[in-house]
Parts: C-alpha cells; sequence; structure tokens
C-alpha cells in the first residue's frame, strides 16, 4: 500500500490523506528520486602517435637496409687473403698522400668482393677495375684491380675513386676529384703515361669532365700538368 511520509513531524500517513494525523500539516507527495547511474563509456582508439610513426618507419627501413646489405655480401665472393693485402697496400698509399678521410672509409666502412653481387648483375656495368654499391659500402674489386695497376699506387688510384663513390658522389665527380688529386698520390703522367690505367682513366675523365683538358696550344692538353 502506499503511503506519505510528513515532511514536518515524519509520520507515516494514508496515501489517501490530505493532512497529517499528527500535526495536521499539509501533505504532498514527493516525486520518486532516482539515482543516476552514468553509462560505462565505449573506450576510444586512440592511433599511433607521430613518435611512434616515426620510430615504425625508422625500424622498418633499418630491416630493409640490413636485408639488403646481408644479400649482397651473400650472392657474392669475398677477397682471398693475398686480395686483402694488396687492398691495405693501397690504402696505406692513401695514407701517405695525406687522404686519410677516404682511407679510413675504405679501411673501415667498406666491405670487398670479388665478384658481382645480385645488383651488379642486375644493373650491368661497362669494363671496370671496380664498382661501388651506394649506401651499403660494398665495393667489387674486378679481377682487372688486380692484374693491370702497375703498383700500389695506382691501386690507390682506383680506390680513391671507389672512395668518394662510397660518399655518395656520381661519377663525373669521382673523375673530377681523382685527376685533380692524382699528384698528391705521386701518379703523374711523367711515371705513368704508358700504363692501361692511366689511359683509361684519362679517356673517362674527359669525356665526363671536358674542361680539364682544354688547355695548351691544341686546346686538349691536361690542364693539371
Amino acid at each position: 500500500m502506499n503511503s506519505l511520509k510528513c515532511a514536518q513531524c515524519g509520520l507515516v500517513n494514508f496515501a489517501t490523506s490530505a493532512t497529517c494525523r499528527r500535526c495536521s500539516a499539509e501533505l504532498t507527495a514527493e516525486a520518486p528520486q532516482f539515482q543516476h547511474t552514468p553509462q560505462a563509456q565505449a573506450p576510444t582508439y586512440q592511433g599511433r602517435g607521430f613518435g611512434r610513426w616515426l620510430l615504425w618507419i625508422a625500424s622498418v627501413t633499418a630491416i630493409i637496409m640490413i636485408s639488403c646489405y646481408v644479400s649482397l655480401l651473400a650472392s657474392s665472393d669475398g677477397l682471398s687473403t693475398e686480395e686483402r693485402q694488396m687492398v691495405m697496400r693501397a690504402i696505406s698509399e692513401l695514407d701517405r698522400a695525406g687522404f686519410s678521410r677516404e682511407s679510413f672509409a675504405l679501411r673501415r666502412l667498406v666491405s670487398y668482393r670479388a665478384t658481382d653481387n645480385w645488383w651488379n648483375r642486375y644493373v650491368g656495368h661497362q669494363t671496370a677495375y671496380a664498382a661501388t654499391n651506394y649506401p651499403f659500402g660494398v665495393v667489387t674489386l674486378y679481377p682487372a684491380f688486380f692484374k693491370f695497376p702497375v703498383d700500389d699506387v695506382e691501386r690507390a688510384t682506383i680506390l680513391l675513386h671507389e672512395a668518394y663513390h662510397v660518399f655518395g658522389e656520381a661519377e663525373k665527380a669521382a673523375l673530377q676529384k681523382v685527376w685533380i688529386g692524382k699528384k698528391r698520390l705521386g701518379w703523374t703522367s711523367l711515371s705513368y703515361s704508358h700504363t692501361r690505367v692511366w689511359k683509361n682513366t684519362r679517356e673517362w675523365t674527359a669525356g665526363g669532365v671536358p674542361l680539364l683538358f682544354r688547355c695548351g696550344p691544341d686546346r686538349q692538353s691536361d690542364c693539371l700538368e
């Protein structure tokens, strides 16, 4: 049965009563009070923050680069002990001539291979003494590198060219820098103009950087000699 509680004296009266039986106070029906229970909020999805995206991109890039580097080494053969000794002697010539940055990279940052990897086979190359896979620092030294240079100075000249590729220089820039720096190595026409490496390098440099060979009465002489 419904009932009304007197707000003044607290007596419980019948629901049909208009006044309180004890204190005659007017009775009014109170609206039932309901306690509001907040509904549980649905979880909201928060995407990756900018920092996490950068970390994810850097991680994926690192995995790809490492995988490519390993595949270049796995698909080619390394140098023999004798060949590696010849390379180290040539690098010592660069040290002697003051090419410390280049010699450091060639000694510490480069992986030398004796045969083409999958990248070189795919791209192909002209007759060359060496080839560099940038930015991985993988340098392939072909049989011509060990056969045709007459001494360690000429092999140092070839390695100097590849060092510039390790640093990201294009072919023309590498040819120009080697030709300009050849005197520091002692690689001059007076001593080496008869060699195959000299003739090849002069031909390639004249074709790529012709301004270096527009001196003399015939306008075809080496401007650095």
